[in-house]
């Protein structure tokens, strides 16, 4: 015959309470590491955005072209600031070859059609050519200060390129809308 045993185990739940819970992975040094990579993450891209525009020869937004223009309050006030590229190219036919010089960019300004009364006002375009460029429904566009010989153009508004940097293959959203000249 068996012997019943004398020993009983303890039925305190305090005792077996005492067990340690899953350990989580948010753990406090987890969360310190994932904030420290956040903040060195945003200290980065604000030192990347703010230096961008301290070098002249990197434009980086439209408000640098905008302050670049001579004339600039005119400019943004009855047009918009551009950036202007001037290059020639060469075509032989015989051999037929294209040759390009190398383009020299500046800044300049395109008027809006309702403005060019500025430009008239200021004796710097006539009468006829105001008329000739109207009728081909282009605008004037300029480079150099108005008060000091500027280079003043009829130029013609082309849309059939677009913005390329806009239509990207897959990208989503609706088509940005053109300001007309």
């Amino acid at each position: 015959m068996k012997r019943k045993s004398k020993f009983t185990p303890p039925r305190d739940r305090d005792t077996f309470s005492s067990s340690k819970p899953a350990s989580s992975i948010f753990t406090p040094l987890v969360l310190f590491a994932f904030a420290a990579i956040f903040i060195l993450g945003v200290g980065v891209g604000i030192a990347f955005s703010s230096t961008a525009t301290f070098n002249p020869e990197n434009v980086a937004s439209r408000e640098v072209i905008d302050r670049s223009v001579p004339n600039a309050e005119l400019c943004v006030q009855y047009g918009a600031s551009s950036i202007v590229t001037d290059m020639r190219v060469f075509v032989t036919l015989n051999p037929f070859n294209v040759f390009v010089t190398q383009p020299t960019m500046r800044p300049g300004c395109v008027l809006r059609q309702n403005n060019w009364s500025i430009l008239e006002q200021k004796n710097l375009v006539t009468s006829d050519q105001v008329r000739d460029c109207k009728r081909r429904m282009n605008t004037f566009g300029f480079t150099g200060d108005l008060n000091s010989k500027p280079e003043i153009e009829c130029i013609y508004q082309n849309e059939a390129a677009g913005n390329l940097f806009l239509n990207q293959p897959g990208s989503v959203g609706p088509k940005s809308e053109t300001n007309n000249f």
